[in-house]
């Protein structure tokens, strides 16, 4: 007798749980989701693969063809995080929304041309004469 209350309150009230296909909640808004990486700004350096817990991620840099590959088996990705806070250049992102359903593993590769190395900077020599040198100062001057 301690149920019937329980019982008939669940029985004439709402469910519980939403109609999840029918029905989709919106994300909150710092959601963990889909990784992203825009390979246009990657320069494929490795750190995401090297630090990725779940070993999802695979770099590849080939010098020779001046070409980079960067590869994410999604079924093993468990959505931490942690290579995009690694990433130098923050060409990975994670949207709020997971990837649709899949009944077949896939890998995910993305290909592009290595970006161009930054001209280095000239450094004077060490034994160039400082700026300003021509000029006389006081202790430069004989006493007199």
């Amino acid at each position: 007798m301690k149920l019937l209350p329980t019982v008939l309150a669940n029985l004439f009230s709402r469910p519980a749980t939403r109609d999840y296909p029918s029905y989709v909640r919106e994300p909150f808004a710092r959601t963990r989701g889909e990784l992203v990486n825009d390979i246009s700004r990657c320069i494929f350096c490795g750190t995401c693969a090297r630090k990725c817990p779940s070993q999802c991620l695979a770099v590849v840099k080939d010098s020779a063809r001046a070409e980079g590959s960067w590869s994410l088996e999604f079924f093993a990705c468990v959505g931490c995080g942690v290579c995009v806070e690694a990433c130098p250049v923050h060409a990975l992102s994670q949207k709020t929304t997971h990837r649709p359903v899949a009944v077949a593993r896939a890998v995910i590769t993305l290909r592009a041309a290595l970006p161009a190395r930054p001209a280095k900077k000239d450094k004077p020599a060490d034994n160039a004469e400082p700026a300003g040198k021509d000029e006389p100062t006081e202790k430069d001057e004989p006493a007199g």
